[in-house]
C-alpha cells in the first residue's frame, strides 16, 4: 500500500500530513518536517487515510488557533 500526503493549511500554517498503512484497516497519520523526516508529535490512526488525516488536522487546529483576550 503507497504512501498518501496530504497537504493542509491549519490556522494560517501549512502542513503536509503522511499517512502510512500499518496493517490492513489502520492507517497512521504524522507530521513531515520540511526536510522530509517525520516530527516528534504523537501520530494519530484511523481506520482509512482520510480518517487518520482528519484526526491529526483537527488536533493540530485545536492546538494552534489562537486565542482572543476578553477587552
Amino acid at each position: 500500500m503507497p504512501i498518501q500526503r496530504f497537504e493542509e493549511n491549519i490556522n494560517g500554517k501549512p502542513y503536509l500530513i503522511e499517512v502510512l498503512p500499518v496493517a490492513s484497516d489502520k492507517w497512521r497519520a504524522q507530521i513531515v518536517r520540511a526536510c522530509g523526516g517525520p516530527t516528534a508529535l504523537m501520530p494519530f490512526y484511523g481506520n482509512t487515510p482520510d480518517e487518520a488525516a482528519r484526526q491529526l488536522s483537527r488536533w493540530l487546529s485545536l492546538a494552534h488557533r489562537q486565542h482572543t483576550n476578553p477587552v
